[in-house]
Parts: structure tokens; sequence; C-alpha cells
């Protein structure tokens, strides 16, 4: 799923997805996509570039794996994103956070994969004041994307 100019996103289950509606999480990330494009972060961008982005959708055991290979730590997080254009999204972090955040399993792991793709389009969150500008613009791009009235879901875009 792309749009004109934007990357191919692709999404790859690899964990239990029950309650995880997969063909409107592919839907709704193609309506975030171009969103998350518009949003640049102050690092160098590289989503614009990329043919594909690959999202993982894993378990807690798996990510941990990754978190301890790549960043010395060795718990579960909720998304890794690696710059030449995969995402990694635990689903058994969003079934347990999300709800806490007022979210649905299902819309924790949309922000996750949007959090992933501004991460691609040079967001970071590792100081402030940049962190909270990447979670404000996570946050948008999601209330856009999952307002029905918005009309971005459309039979067309479905």
């Amino acid at each position: 799923m792309s749009h004109a100019g934007a990357p191919r996103v692709e999404i790859f289950p690899h964990a239990d997805c029950e309650g995880i509606d997969l063909d409107l999480l592919a839907s709704q990330v193609l309506a975030a996509l171009p969103f998350c494009l518009e949003s640049c972060g102050g690092e160098e961008p590289v989503l614009p570039e990329l043919a594909e982005v690959e999202v993982s959708l894993i378990d807690d055991a798996t990510i941990a794996e990754v978190h301890g290979e790549f960043m010395d730590d060795p718990t579960p997080t909720d998304v890794i994103t690696f710059h030449h254009g995969e995402i990694l999204v635990s689903l058994d972090t969003a079934r347990r956070e999300g709800p806490g955040h007022g979210n649905s399993p299902e819309d924790e792991t949309l922000l996750y994969i949007i959090h992933g793709l501004l991460h691609l389009n040079g967001h970071t969150d590792l100081r402030e004041p940049d962190r909270t500008a990447m979670h404000l613009a996570q946050e948008a791009i999601l209330d856009l994307v999952r307002r029905p009235e918005s009309g971005l879901l459309s039979e067309g875009n479905r």
C-alpha cells in the first residue's frame, strides 16, 4: 500500500493478532502516511527516500530480544525503528498499554506505527523539546486518521 511519491508500507503479522483488524490497520496506516511525510522533525529524514517500509507486528519476547541486541536494554518496549525502513511493534505492549492511554489495542498499534514513521521522517524523542513535539504530532495524526468524520477512511481509501 502506498500513495504516489510515498514509500509502500507492508505489514507483517508475526504474533497473535487476535482483536486487530489488519485490513483496517493497513488502511489507517495508508491514511496516516501523508501526514507523517508532512511532519518533518529536526533530524535527517529518510522516509521520503525509502521505497518501502516494513512493519512487523511482534510479541514482547521478540521485541525485548531486539531491544537488548541493538540498544543494550533487554526489556520489552513499544516500538523500534530502523532507518533502513523497518518498524517493529509489540502487540503485547499495545494491548497492555493502550487502555491506560485511552486507546484500544488497535489504536495503540496504529499510534506505534505512526511513531515509527515519524522517526523515519526526522523526529526524535531522546530529549526535550523534541520529545513533546513528536508526541503532539503523533497524537494529532492518530486523531485525524481514526475520526470517521474526517473522511480519510472513505470507501475509496480502504
